[in-house]
Formats: structure tokens, C-alpha cells, sequence
């Protein structure tokens, strides 16, 4: 079943969370744009003789590259490393980074390092480089018997499979993937237009909405209570407003989403009103491709399988086994 499909203007794809491209800075030193809630932190790499294998024993992340170690835990992340080289051995040490790795420069590291996946404050992205950059790449899904997805594809050509492998896991908080290229221009939280939407809904939707004096929105796929295309002060104050009441609301029972409108907001209003739960959205000449679970959060795996000639075939991410 077809799902929508992706581009790759660079020929390096990002899997990921797509709730979790709030903390995707693409060319930007993280440093530079972390949030104030945010702790610094810093980036380091394996160094010395035995630098590969001393990497690969510690096993904290996978290559050479160990990122987002938040700089109160410096100290004792270094002295963790050291002990454990002197008592195998190892001739390596931890070179830090004179600044952060900015994200998209990660990607890159990733692929020519062969390394299946990096680390953004501890979320896992899953990267893949020598993809077409001339076409579009179909993503499909196959139903499972009973519900859901037993596998997404994101398929690169029609060559035969002869051999697939394991890229890790996509670990998924928010029940959505993102496929994409580069991301720079990517925009999750703050509104495009200077508008947001406030949404709710739950056991006591209706007594909420004649409290607030809320109506249906009539949003295909949901059509929650709520409000939208509101300025955003206003629609923050709503927010506020609700989420003031939900704290004293013991009587009751319901949820709400400030919705900004973002890119995030724009993909996902799609996706919502998709059949298939899933959509495309054309952001900095690259077309990105978001896509529920269908099961809500978990690890998923994701293979790579190869044709003959050792090109990247399709990359599958499994869902659930067809048994289950």
C-alpha cells in the first residue's frame, strides 16, 4: 500500500521520531541555539591505537563519535572511559570537540564512518547514505491480518534482494516516524503564520466546551473542541486556560494540544485526515515524509537490503511480525 514518498536531494535519508524534530538544528552548532531549559553539553571522539575497539567495548554509542554529554557529567564520563581502557588495556582516550557536532554534519559523520545510527539528547536517529537524488522514493506499508503495519518500506529501486543489514532501532515516544533529507529548514514549534489551534477533547469534552465556549473545529480525521487559526498569544492563553482547569479538574476527565502552525503542525494536520495515517510535505526543496506507527510508541528495527551490485534495494522498518 502506498503511503506518500520522500526525496533525497543529498542522497543521505534521517529516520527518526518526528515528535522529536523539535530538537533537529541541522547546520547550527546545537550550542549556539540550545534552549535555555537545556544543560551545555558536549561532544567527543575515540582517539588512540586502540581507538575502534576501545569505541566499540564501551558501547555507550555506536562509532567513534560519543555526543550530547551534558557538561556537569564530563568529569566523571571521562574517568568512566579511562578506567574502563586501563582494565582492557586499550591505548585510546576522549579528544573533546572544540565545539558541538551540528546534526546535519552527524549524518554525514554516521555514513562515512559506516555507523548505523547517532545520538541527539539521547533519541536515536537511524541515517543511510548512496540513495538516488534525481527521483522520489515510494514508502509503502503491509497490512498486517488483523490491524496496523507489519513493515514500512522506502523503496529505492525494483533490483532484487540478495542480502539486508541492521541499521538499529527507531525508538518512538511520539507513535510517528519522519523520513527525510537534510531537515535545515525545518521548522517544528514556532508558527509559520503567527497562528495556532487549541484542541480537546476526552470523557468530559462537552461539559469542557460549554465552560469555554468552545465549538467542533470540523478537522477532518479528529474534529475535536476547540479553536483555530487564533494569533498565537490568544491561543496560548487558551491553552493556559485549559491546562489551569485540567489541574482542578477532578471532575473532569480530558486532554488538549496547543497546536502552533509549524511544519510539525502542517504534516500532522495531513496525516490525521489521511486514511493511512500518513503524509508528505515539500519543506527547503525536500519532500519529507511523516508516518504513523499504527501501534503507538516502541523500538522498531530497520534493515537495509542490498542488490547485487551492493546498492541499497529498499530500507524496511518493522513494525510487527506477521504471526503477532
Amino acid at each position: 500500500m502506498l503511503l506518500g514518498e520522500v526525496t533525497c536531494p543529498s542522497g543521505e535519508l534521517v529516520l527518526m521520531d518526528g515528535g522529536y524534530l523539535g530538537l533537529w538544528f541541522g547546520d547550527r552548532v546545537p550550542d549556539d541555539v540550545r534552549p535555555p531549559d537545556v544543560p551545555p553539553a558536549v561532544d567527543f571522539e575515540v582517539v588512540g591505537r586502540d581507538a575502534d575497539t576501545a569505541a566499540r567495548s564501551f558501547d555507550r554509542q555506536s562509532g567513534r563519535t560519543v555526543y550530547d554529554i551534558p557538561q556537569h557529567a564530563v568529569t566523571d564520563f571521562t574517568s568512566l572511559f579511562g578506567d574502563h581502557c586501563r582494565e582492557r588495556g586499550h591505548q585510546a582516550s576522549l579528544r573533546r570537540f572544540p565545539q558541538q557536532i551540528p546534526h546535519r554534519d552527524r549524518v554525514r559523520r554516521a555514513i562515512a564512518g559506516n555507523d548505523p545510527d547517532f545520538l541527539i539528547s539521547g533519541v536515536p536517529v537511524i541515517t543511510i547514505g548512496g540513495l538516488p537524488t534525481d527521483r522520489p522514493l515510494p514508502v509503502t506499508a503491509t497490512p498486517h491480518s488483523d490491524w496496523g503495519w507489519t513493515h514500512i518500506h522506502i523503496v529505492v529501486s525494483d533490483e532484487p534482494v540478495v542480502s539486508t543489514c541492521s541499521l538499529g532501532k527507531i525508538g518512538v515516544d511520539y507513535a510517528r516516524f519522519v523520513f527525510a533529507d537534510a531537515l535545515n529548514a525545518w521548522i517544528h514549534d514556532e508558527p509559520i503564520d503567527g497562528l495556532a489551534d487549541v484542541v480537546f477533547w476526552g470523557r468530559h469534552e462537552t461539559e469542557i466546551a460549554a465552560e469555554f465556549g468552545a465549538t467542533r473545529t470540523g478537522t477532518p480525521g479528529e474534529d475535536h473542541y476547540g479553536w483555530l487559526d487564533l494569533p498565537v498569544r490568544d491561543a496560548y492563553a487558551k491553552a493556559i486556560a485549559l491546562h489551569d482547569r485540567l489541574k482542578t479538574a477532578s471532575d473532569r476527565k480530558f486532554a488538549f494540544d496547543f497546536r502552533p502552525h509549524s511544519h510539525h503542525w502542517r504534516v500532522m494536520a495531513d496525516v490525521r485526515a489521511s486514511e493511512n495515517e500518513a503524509a508528505s510535505i515539500d519543506v527547503g526543496g525536500t519532500r519529507i515524509m511523516f508516518a504513523m506507527t499504527s501501534i503507538g510508541d516502541g523500538f522498531f528495527p530497520v534493515h537495509v537490503e542490498f542488490d547485487a551490485a551492493g546498492a541499497p534495494a529498499a530500507i524496511e522498518v518493522t513494525i510487527r511480525d506477521a504471526q503477532d
